[in-house]
């Protein structure tokens, strides 16, 4: 039993090893396209990278079901999947401050061009006051609309 046991645990961990090395490639060419600011890219990855998490998530449910298990079993295998989990959580962390970093950059450029609508269309803007009353020189509450595609 405990030899079948070990021997399905060490075939996990080499399957672990190869989703992270998978999901690693993708999160360094993804960062590599928020680098260069490859919108296209980052979209193509998209399904590449749902599906290497969901592979991800599922095994990593079998090493937390299996813990003492897998904390027994000592193998070359294991040292190798810690070190590669090591990278990956290296590269996520990057994504993670690219993403942040690229979604606070396009929210301060949409919201310098509501800036400039509203000085533009102050004189002639239709603006509600606090209680709903039409207030043609305020411009603090425009109703403005943009296309999120520009």
């Amino acid at each position: 039993m405990e030899e079948l046991q070990a021997k399905e645990i060490a075939e996990k961990i080499g399957l672990m090893k190869q989703i992270v090395v998978s999901f690693t490639g993708v999160i360094a060419k993804e960062n590599e396209a928020l680098k260069t600011g490859d919108v296209d890219g980052v979209k193509a990855l998209y399904e590449q990278k749902i599906k290497t998490v969901a592979a991800y998530r599922s095994l990593s449910a079998f090493f937390i079901k299996n813990r003492e298990a897998v904390a027994a079993f000592a193998g070359e295998e294991k040292e190798e999947l810690k070190e590669l989990s090591a990278e990956l959580d290296k590269a996520l962390k990057t994504n993670e401050l690219l993403l942040k970093t690229r979604m606070e950059a396009g929210k301060k450029v949409m919201d310098t061009i509501i800036s400039i609508a509203k000085k533009a269309t102050k004189t002639s803007a239709t603006s509600y006051g606090a209680h709903g009353n039409y207030m043609p020189l305020d411009n603090n509450y425009n109703a403005l609309a943009f296309n999120r595609t520009l």
